[in-house]
């Protein structure tokens, strides 16, 4: 079974990309699933309903997130409304919207798909260690094949994730950082791994933000308006080949186009 995982969208010309490009990439590497993290989709900072109707029309099969994704507040009525939109699971109970979404393949397969957050760095939440612990074997239950989005900051907290869920899940792919890295690979035990996807926007930038604003942020310390770029827009994403009849991963590999 193969399964797409599309890194961070940001803004528009994340959006165009997977327009463009994604019913093509399904098509010529026999994409049965489809896997896409949303959170910077509106302008660079979350995302609203009508672009999340309309990142699902483009063939996406479940949207992630990460902390970005309260940043629109119509966003809070869609997470509870669209159950294919998934927020970090381990926020505190009674914040809006689901962590976890079972889907299916065009075969028939479940996929279970997990949105996870960070804690080194990032929002003080809930411990997604623990939060994993207690829920994976539950959803093991119900299906083999599971996905987990590790939306964090420290390459070393995604990295002790994985080896955590190593043998448990068919994937912890980390987002969040926008830059991919080179460390994918199929763990000991059969779980896929990678710190980041990287992100799915203009890479004439800094982590899909305009050059000037950012360089003045860093220069002079001083706030400044961050516009997402446009040009040279790269889809990054990694494709799992994934064996539908036990979940263990049969391999990993980090997939561009521009």
């Amino acid at each position: 079974m193969k399964i797409l995982f599309v890194g961070d969208i940001v803004g528009r010309a994340g959006r165009t990309i997977v327009k463009e490009k994604l019913a093509q990439i399904k098509e010529e590497h026999e994409i049965e699933f489809t896997i896409a993290n949303v959170e910077n989709a509106a302008g660079g900072f979350g995302i609203t309903p009508a672009i999340g109707e309309k990142i699902l029309s483009y063939g996406v099969d479940v949207m992630t997130s990460g902390n970005h994704i309260w940043d629109k507040k119509e966003v809070y009525d869609y997470l509870t409304a669209q159950p294919r939109l998934l927020r970090p699971g381990n926020y505190p109970p009674g914040t809006p919207g689901n962590y976890q979404f079972i889907g299916e393949t065009s075969a028939g397969t479940q996929v279970a798909v997990v949105n996870l957050q960070g804690r080194v760095f990032m929002p003080i939440i809930d411990c997604p260690f623990q939060l994993a612990e207690r829920e994976i074997p539950k959803l093991a239950r119900q299906t083999s094949s599971i996905i987990i989005d590790f939306h964090a900051e420290a390459t070393s907290e995604k990295v002790a994730f994985g080896w955590f869920m190593n043998g448990k899940v068919s994937a912890v792919l980390g987002t969040h950082t926008h830059i991919p890295t080179a460390d994918a690979r199929v763990l000991p035990e059969g779980t896929a791994f990678i710190s980041d996807v990287g992100m799915t926007g203009s890479y004439e930038s800094v982590i899909g933000m305009q050059i000037d604003g950012s360089l003045s942020r860093f220069r002079t310390g001083l706030r400044s308006y961050f516009e997402p770029a446009t040009e040279n827009p790269c889809l990054c994403s990694v494709i799992l080949d994934v064996d539908e009849s036990n979940g263990s991963a049969r391999s990993i590999r980090r997939f561009e186009v521009r």
